[in-house]
């Protein structure tokens, strides 16, 4: 397979085995690697890949980086895909195509301050090709990318889409602001409106705060759940 390529300020390090690439992407990051560095492992049932970022605004503010991955992967799949494909995404980075759940986004920074600069922050995709069972009807909610219609999909070039979009996300967040993230993030908000359970609540999901925090409404009040709780190791 012909290894992607990734526009200019980001560089691809593949990794095999037993290395994951969320967690190799971590140590570099704290070893100080540049940002941009795209960790990535392309394997007969699942794509792999992490994306290191270096932001300049405080962890409560930079945690719109994680939302912001996912429509950049809705952007990229829906220009690989066929159309009547639907991606959708969960709040805390679960990844839904037709409904089903099919794989996730993730997340981990240098620190768990909100208030904090962080010196890192890592966005993570993990992506089934492959059903991990021979009988779907086993687990109806969840689904691969190859038994949706997407067999066609390279994911190399899958992973090179998901890249390039997620450049062009980040630029408009920084010459445009938020709003337009939000626009269309809401846009393909899983569960908005319906009765969830988070953090021990049990309410209605409401929405997002300008900050992407989770609005929960139970018998008594609105809760805000912000999005740093969904940081591995927050």
């Amino acid at each position: 397979m012909t290894a992607p390529k990734f526009p200019p300020l980001f560089s691809g390090l593949a990794v095999e085995g037993q290395i994951e690439p969320f967690e190799k992407a971590c140590a570099e990051a704290a070893r100080g690697c540049d940002a941009g560095l795209v960790v990535y492992k392309i394997g007969a049932n699942a794509l792999q890949a992490a994306l290191v970022f270096a932001p300049d605004v405080p962890l409560a503010d930079a945690m719109a980086i994680l939302p912001l991955c996912g429509v950049g992967f809705q952007n990229a799949l829906g220009a690989l895909a066929p159309p009547e494909v639907a991606v959708h995404l969960e709040w805390g980075g679960g990844v839904r195509i037709n409904g089903a759940t099919c794989g996730r986004l993730r997340a981990a920074a240098s620190t768990d301050d909100p208030t904090a600069e962080p010196d890192w922050l890592i966005v993570g995709l993990e992506l089934p090709l492959w059903p991990d069972s021979d009988d779907p009807g086993n687990t109806p909610d969840q689904t691969a990318l190859y038994a949706e219609g997407c067999a066609d999909v390279n994911p190399a070039n899958l992973l090179e889409s998901w890249v390039k979009h997620t450049l062009v996300g980040i630029n408009g967040w920084l010459d445009d602001g938020p709003a337009p993230l939000h626009q269309e993030w809401r846009r393909l908000a899983h569960g908005i409106g319906e009765n969830i359970a988070m953090n021990n609540i049990v309410g209605t999901y409401l929405g997002i705060d300008e900050r992407f925090g989770m609005l929960l409404r139970d018998a008594k009040t609105t809760h805000l759940i912000p999005l740093t709780q969904v940081l591995e190791g927050a």
